[in-house]
């Protein structure tokens, strides 16, 4: 049996069939339209998401409050996540 990657639980067959609707709703002169359009979207939400965070960091050491705990959590855990990586990778099966 062959093992598909899957985004989002979609295989496929099913993005294909997404875009063939998208085509037939749009049209084939409006998609990349609409793709750049969301492609801005997405970026202007990532920017206003990434000035959130920053103010929020700002602020906290403007108070006094210690902000590098979390970068230590991160770091732990993507440390056990590398080790965890490393035991699995070696026990998976393929199939």
């Amino acid at each position: 049996m062959i093992h598909q990657a899957t985004f989002l639980f979609i295989s496929g067959a099913e993005i294909a069939f997404i875009l063939f609707i998208a085509i037939m709703v749009f049209g084939a002169d409006k998609l990349p339209e609409i793709a750049r359009g969301l492609g801005k979207g997405m970026r202007t939400l990532k920017d206003a998401t990434n000035d959130i965070k920053h103010e929020i960091t700002k602020s906290a050491e403007n108070h006094g409050i210690d902000t590098s705990l979390t970068s230590d959590i991160k770091k732990e855990l993507d440390e056990v996540k590398d080790d965890l990586d490393d035991f699995t990778g070696s026990v998976k099966r393929k199939f």
